[in-house]
């Protein structure tokens, strides 16, 4: 069983990219935003929970959101592997989930960072929002998000840059493109859906450092 976590700055294609490597890869992909919605949904005693802050524009509690995610983590389709997707974003976050794996003797087996320059992801957020017409997303709004993902996953991504699963990938170009590194980088051959060279890695020093 393999285990994965993908992350990204806004504007990355992170979700993109995560819907691509589960289906190549042949895993599940766990999107915190997908639990939030599912338990809400379903109004479970977490969703009614979650609900109350989302509804107020406030982030959802650590406790709220580890328990749904520990709760996702139970079901039978992830005995093969997961792909998660938003989730852990605080160093807090990684302890509840090493714990979480580790009750099952698993860990985390890779962790893809997208990365990408500020200044590109701006323009290409403020190209995306006149597009779509959304002027509340503006480029305050969108150097805020920035700067919340910064200040939230720099000591995540450091935290599993120490323990040498991290591989960092380039998030500009065309989707095909920006695919394409990211099976380079965790070695998948073709488009065989198995995780069995995940671990292997890059070859010699060529695993990213921070």
């Amino acid at each position: 069983m393999k285990r994965t976590l993908i992350i990204g700055p806004p504007g990355s294609g992170k979700g993109t990219q995560a819907g691509r490597i589960s289906e190549r890869l042949g895993v599940v992909a766990i999107s915190t935003g997908d639990i939030f919605r599912s338990n809400v949904k379903n109004e479970t005693t977490l969703g009614v929970e979650a609900k109350k802050y989302m509804d107020a524009g406030d982030f959802v509690p650590d406790n709220v959101t580890n328990k749904m995610v520990r709760d996702r983590l139970s079901e039978t389709d992830v005995e093969d592997g997961f792909l998660l997707d938003g989730y852990p974003r605080t160093t807090a976050q990684v302890d509840y989930l090493d714990q979480v794996l580790a009750e099952n003797d698993e860990k985390l087996d890779v962790v893809l960072q997208l990365t990408a320059d500020d200044e590109e992801l701006i323009s290409r957020l403020l190209g995306r929002a006149t597009e779509a017409g959304r002027s509340d997303d503006n480029e305050a709004v969108i150097r805020h998000r920035l700067h919340l993902y910064h200040q939230q996953t720099e000591a995540v991504v450091a935290k599993y840059a120490e323990r040498g699963i991290l591989t960092q990938v380039d998030g500009i170009g065309n989707i095909d493109q920006v695919t394409h590194r990211v099976m380079e980088a965790l070695k998948v051959p073709g488009a065989t859906p198995t995780l069995q060279t995940v671990l292997e890695g890059p070859p010699g020093n060529s695993r990213a450092q921070l």
